[in-house]
């Protein structure tokens, strides 16, 4: 999603209000929790996407600024060392004060200057400020999904977000296809077209030798034949750390799985529990799990160059994603399950080649993290519109499985 001139003050109330319909089915006493601390509360992530908008365009854009509220600039700073003080992130659960209708008429009163500032003339530098400003609001509206999700997840009545859709319990994925790719110079990274962020550059030339990458990412059904066969039991097939993450979690299968009345499985999802439907692409796994089962599968994770020049297999597929949906779709013929879960690479998240960050506090964004970290590639059912392209380079620790996170196997030709 990018935007310019007109257009932008019409992609900004569109983007801000789909975060107010994501939270609408919620309590505020379901938008004040955090329930780990990796995840947010709602009335957080509300509150945090305006602050970017505050704090970055009106404070050195409006005439006259004044904050909504001076303590805001703390309460809602997420990583922002250059702004200043910061609210532990661990914490932010036990933010009682502002309640969540004040958190509503902040987001009211800077949508209104916000719009006063789009009505006038904007440079490209500022145009590209508010786009990235919704681009990162739409990050948001993903993790509020997951986080709430998680959520739900640890209440023994298992509510539900929403009502469960119909459909999507088709028995079987398609075929798993091997595509081979050819052993040369490859060009990865965002070509120059549309919104990209700053880790999607610089575009470069890598080697790859002769590899092949599945056509669709693994099944429910595939993964649940390595859960039955005890895979998280048998050492051999995990990476020591992964053994240890393992133990101390006493995992048996992928977060949100749970056997039901029958002794079959079950999977807790927004729309409540619901039986593991087989077609779906296996999701919230770590990293660690994903590469026990491809290793237990004969196969490995792709690189993520391996997995970007790859792409151009099933680009149509990426095209035609729909936008934001509360659980990944069974896999068909046509769609191949592309788009509906984050896949894991085995690329450690780092700099390309003559990467440089933006100056000032909005460099933060995304270099800084560049340590520690996996890519995962192809976005996921959670993805906003415009999110889903071959070059977006998504990345978590390696433990990390409240995202809506896969695998696509590959091997070596």
């Amino acid at each position: 999603m990018s935007a310019s001139g007109n257009d932008l003050a019409g992609a900004y109330a569109r983007v801000r209000q789909a975060s107010l319909t994501l939270a609408a089915p919620l309590s505020a006493e379901d938008c004040c929790v955090q329930s780990m601390p990796d995840a947010s509360p709602v009335k957080w992530h509300l509150a945090h996407t305006t602050w970017f908008f505050e704090t970055f365009v009106l404070e050195p854009h409006e005439a006259g600024f004044a904050p909504f509220h001076p303590s805001f600039r703390t309460l809602f700073n997420s990583y922002y060392q250059g702004v200043g003080a910061r609210h532990p992130r661990a914490e932010r659960g036990l933010i009682t004060r502002p309640g969540l209708q004040q958190v509503l008429d902040y987001r009211a009163q800077v949508d209104a200057r916000m719009q006063a500032l789009l009505a006038s003339a904007l440079d490209a530098s500022l145009q590209a400020l508010v786009t990235l400003g919704l681009q990162h609001e739409q990050q948001h509206q993903e993790l509020l999904l997951t986080d709430i999700k998680h959520l739900l997840s640890c209440n023994p009545l298992l509510p539900a977000y929403a009502d469960a859709g119909a459909g999507g319990a088709m028995a079987h994925a398609p075929p798993l296809r091997w595509l081979p790719q050819d052993a040369g110079l490859h060009q990865i990274g965002h070509a120059g077209e549309g919104f990209a962020f700053d880790n999607e550059a610089p575009r470069h030339t890598v080697y790859l030798n002769a590899f092949a990458l599945a056509s669709r990412p693994v099944s429910n059904a595939e993964y649940q034949a390595f859960v039955d066969v005890g895979g998280y039991a048998e050492p051999g097939h995990w990476l020591s750390e992964g053994w240890d993450w393992l133990q101390a979690r006493a995992r048996d299968a992928p977060m949100y799985w749970q056997r039901n009345d029958a002794g079959g499985w079950a999977e807790f999802t927004l729309q409540g529990l619901q039986a593991l439907a087989p077609a779906r692409p296996v999701a919230h796994l770590s990293y660690y799990e994903a590469d026990a089962y491809a290793r237990w599968a004969g196969a490995r994770l792709p690189t993520e160059a391996e997995w970007e020049c790859a792409a151009l297999e099933f680009a149509p597929a990426h095209e035609a994603a729909i936008g934001q949906r509360l659980h990944p779709a069974a896999m068909t013929a046509a769609s191949n399950g592309c788009g509906e879960v984050w896949e894991w690479t085995r690329s450690s998240y780092a700099p390309y080649p003559g990467f440089q960050p933006a100056p000032g506090a909005v460099g933060e964004y995304n270099g800084k993290f560049m340590v520690n970290q996996y890519v995962l590639r192809g976005g996921s059912c959670a993805s906003p519109p415009g999110h889903v392209r071959p070059s977006y380079r998504n990345f978590f620790p390696a433990g990390a499985c409240w995202q809506f996170s896969g695998l696509r196997l590959a091997r070596d030709l």
